[in-house]
């Protein structure tokens, strides 16, 4: 009998060390094949998951597919789909809409010492002193008509009048008028070019565009490394000839290129330039004038990047790329961070140029497209003392 009982122990367990090795090779499957793609080893942790819990054969091909589908990247018209920050989220941290949360916290009585106290928020917000002046008179001069009855009516039609500020700006890219429709991204240094070029090549492929890089950056260090990664990280090819070449004969041979190939969008990457920069900022004027010897409607947008940190320097900034290289639209990123928010209303006001997009956050999803109603309703509070 003791015989007997000791066998039975000894023969039960033999199965389980048999199948363990099953579930190992399929685990080691897929960790073998993600060296290839860092991004998807990061990105693709469910996807992974769930490859793990099937059998080798499937889940390999799973994981080659997934990293170019994860919702970072996400093309614009699905950007309301996955459950990402709003508006108001990414915003509320700007010291505007933290300043005007308090201002009609602290005084929700209606008089002339809240509107004076609206105004110092509005200046210090980099909102500027003219537009902010000119905004608080036409309240204080509708408030003593009695048009309002509380801070509460205040505060809406202090909505209404800087949504109808922005209203004009709000003018989104459009990219079908040429092919290729060229794209030349100017800024100074350290305000997001690079990759805000990636966040908009993905955009583009997303819609189904097909979209070449040139590499123009050639004067700044690993510039045209990182923008090659933005380019197989999106699939998309990037024409470039290493640092210190040529900008202008860079990205003229990347127009032909995109002729040639018949790419719908050139996005080309410049080198970035304080404006007190003269001589690198003739440079781009002569990328201009050399692109003309192809197309000479080229290029067909000239994309302004701007730190939203900067404040009213933004305003000395954009007066000199305007002159030199002649700028049509804007991108402001870096909003949700330390920005105070009111630059945006400064430049709508002194330039009337088109907003193109905003940058409220680091993922491709929150290069969003700008809307003047839902900037505005992310900036002010939603009623007093919210």
């Amino acid at each position: 009998m003791l015989k007997f009982w000791k066998k039975k122990p000894a023969e039960t367990p033999t199965p389980p060390p048999a199948e363990a090795p099953a579930p190992a090779a399929a685990t080691d499957a897929p960790v073998a094949a993600m060296p290839h793609d860092a991004d998807a080893a990061s990105l693709d942790t469910p996807a992974l998951g769930e490859a793990l819990s099937e059998a080798a054969p499937p889940a390999e091909p799973e994981t080659e597919e997934q990293p170019f589908e994860v919702p970072a990247f996400e093309a614009p018209g699905a950007e309301a789909a996955p459950a990402r920050r709003s508006w108001r989220e990414r915003l509320s941290g700007s010291s505007f809409a933290r300043g005007l949360s308090s201002l009609f916290s602290r005084n929700p009585k209606l008089d002339d010492a809240l509107l004076d106290e609206l105004e110092t928020t509005l200046i210090t917000a980099d909102v500027g002193i003219e537009a902010s002046t000119s905004l608080v008179e036409d309240l204080r001069k509708r408030m003593h008509k009695r048009e309002f009855a509380d801070a509460a009516a205040l505060l809406t039609a202090l909505r209404k009048d800087l949504v109808a500020l922005l209203v004009p700006v709000q003018r989104p890219l459009e990219v079908s008028g040429h092919q290729p429709f060229v794209v030349l991204t100017v800024g100074i240094n350290g305000v997001g070019k690079t990759t805000t070029i990636g966040k908009l090549a993905r955009r583009f492929r997303d819609e189904h565009r097909s979209v070449l890089l040139a590499a123009g950056d050639t004067f700044r260090a690993a510039a045209v490394e990182q923008l090659k990664t933005w380019g197989a990280r999106n699939n998309v090819p990037v024409i470039a000839q290493g640092q210190d070449a040529d900008s202008a004969s860079v990205i003229f041979d990347a127009l032909q290129a995109a002729r040639s190939r018949g790419a719908d969008v050139l996005i080309a990457d410049t080198a970035g330039r304080l404006h007190t920069q003269g001589g690198l900022m003739d440079e781009l004027g002569k990328i201009a004038r050399v692109l003309k010897k192809i197309d000479a409607e080229a290029p067909h947008e000239v994309l302004m990047v701007i730190d939203g940190t900067t404040g009213q320097n933004a305003i000395s900034q954009v007066r000199q790329f305007r002159q030199i290289v002649g700028v049509t639209g804007l991108v402001v990123t870096k909003l949700d961070g330390t920005a105070k928010g009111g630059v945006v209303f400064a430049l709508a006001r002194e330039f009337g140029l088109p907003i193109r997009y905003v940058g409220l956050g680091e993922t491709a999803t929150d290069l969003r497209v700008f809307e003047a109603q839902a900037y505005v309703d992310g900036l002010l509070p939603a009623s007093i003392g919210a």
